[in-house]
């Protein structure tokens, strides 16, 4: 299994997505050579659907590690990152976008043509602090970006007060303003009403497709993952709503006439934690013992619906909680969201991914382990590697622990 290989696509509306992921790529070039100002931002925060209403640029450099790990572009990325001093042990995200900013930006025969310089840099203040540093380091390479910085409070999910709503709001109409005096450009509020009521129709979508999950044998598989880039990149976009609909409409058909993934489903599986971008094919690896990824962790961060009455107090309330979905949870909270999913999914087995780049999301999966076996008898195996740098990921030793725990599964239901 080599480190770069791509997952098998089954869905044609999957296999479409190369196409919409070079689009956005081209129109941020675009952008930039029309004189579009050109935002670089964090991603899960409501200043993706601000710039669209406004016609501006947003450009997301945590996002383009996956990409860059899916080229291959990681080793020459990190090399030049661990050349300034940057510690492996550091998140694999900062490292490679730090590599790339200060190497192959700008270079030729970067697929996709890499991304196009930003003219302002935003730090939403949520999110982890890996995060939130790459958006700092990133302001020092480019000194003529105007910089905006965000003060949103870091608040679990079932903590949210007025209090914390009502002051991410304000700083909303901060950004707002930031934007106005820095392009020129007026806010045009019927168009905001617009793009959140189209980001609220893509979530809604997303969350329709990921109940399909739920069907046995399941018509969409962790293979099929990466049509998650238009909840990335293109919420509050007609073209999101498009896309999104198409999967919907192709998942849902698949469902109605019992169309699986492989050709007999024998084991439902769970992954949690990131998927490792630079191997994704590591999905299909289950297959050969009839096992299937029916769901992750990761998915649940891209769906937040949006109250369109009050589109920005919606962006506000989408802002403070993207993150605390996954990364800024506690472990109880965590565990509680691993339980529930296994339930819902009917999952066999979970796959702990414990992730070198990420420990937020990492810490306390010996107590998801514990309890999954204790509450629905779901057995569980952890594996060692990095969803961004490759040289933490040993093939050998994930295919000896999955092949044990996948025959010890069959063996427990009955199917060896």
């Amino acid at each position: 299994m080599e480190k770069t290989q791509k997952s098998t696509k089954r869905l044609a509306t999957a296999k479409e997505l190369r196409q919409v992921v070079a689009d956005f790529y081209i129109e941020g070039h675009e952008a930039k050579q029309r004189g579009i100002p050109v935002g670089w931002m964090p991603p899960m925060n409501g200043l993706i659907e601000i710039f669209y209403a406004m016609d501006l640029m947003p450009v997301f450099p945590e996002n383009w590690s996956p990409v860059c790990a899916a080229f291959g572009l990681t080793d020459r990325d990190f090399a030049v990152s661990e050349a300034m001093g940057y510690s492996q042990d550091l998140c694999g995200y900062l490292r490679n976008i730090v590599g790339y900013v200060y190497g192959l930006l700008g270079a030729d025969g970067v697929p996709l043509g890499g991304l196009p310089e930003p003219d302002m840099v935003f730090s939403m203040g949520g999110g982890c602090v890996p995060a939130m540093k790459i958006l700092q380091l990133i302001s020092r390479r480019f000194p003529q970006a105007r910089v905006f910085h965000a003060d949103l409070p870091q608040v679990p999910v079932e903590k949210i007060r007025r209090y914390h709503i009502d002051y991410a709001t304000s700083e909303i109409n901060r950004v707002i303003a930031f934007l106005e005096e820095t392009t020129g450009r007026k806010m045009d509020y019927d168009r905001l009403d617009e793009t959140v009521r189209l980001s609220d129709q893509a979530c809604a979508l997303w969350d329709e497709i990921m109940t399909f999950r739920r069907h046995v044998p399941t018509p969409i598989s962790a293979a099929e993952i990466g049509i998650m880039f238009v909840m990335v990149t293109r919420q509050g976009t007609q073209t999101a709503v498009d896309f999104l609909t198409k999967v919907r409409d192709e998942v849902r058909g698949r469902a109605e006439q019992g169309t699986g993934m492989i050709g007999e489903e024998k084991l439902r599986l769970f992954w949690d934690n990131i998927p490792l971008w630079y191997n994704m094919g590591i999905f299909n690896y289950f297959e050969k013992m009839g096992g299937v990824v029916v769901a992750e962790t990761y998915s649940a961060a891209w769906s937040i619906r949006l109250s369109v009455e009050k589109p920005i107090e919606a962006l506000a309330v989408k802002s403070l909680m993207s993150y605390p979905l996954v990364s800024c949870v506690s472990m109880q909270r965590r565990k509680e969201m691993v339980i529930k999913a296994c339930r819902d999914y009917k999952i066999d087995g979970a796959i702990l991914h414990s992730n070198k780049s990420c420990a937020p999301i990492t810490l306390g999966q010996m107590d998801i382990k514990r309890a999954l076996e204790r509450e629905l008898g779901v057995p569980s195996v952890v594996i060692d590697a990095d969803h961004m740098d490759a040289r933490n990921f040993s093939t050998a030793q994930f295919e000896t622990r999955v092949d044990a725990f996948m025959e010890m599964l069959l063996e427990k239901k009955g199917m060896r």
